[in-house]
């Protein structure tokens, strides 16, 4: 078990959990992001921050802040 900020691009992952402020984890849940959510991480900007990923068919970039409160299960290759 790791956080979406450590991952690299290509690696898949299952979301787990989301830890932190209330406020983000309910933003980042209606965005899609819930516990069983496979995805997949696409690249990161220039400067390592943000980090885009696509999950349920579409783009989403996350501020690293934001993905390190996301618990996941990497899905081995």
């Amino acid at each position: 078990m790791t956080t979406l900020d450590q991952l690299q691009p290509g690696d898949e992952a299952t979301v787990l959990d989301l830890q932190g402020e209330p406020e983000t984890c309910e933003r980042l849940m209606e965005m899609g992001l819930v516990p069983s959510t496979p995805l997949r991480v696409l690249k990161f900007a220039p400067l390592g921050d943000p980090m885009e990923i696509v999950m349920r068919g579409y783009h989403l970039t996350l501020r690293k802040h934001e993905a390190a409160g996301v618990q996941v299960e990497v899905l081995s290759a």
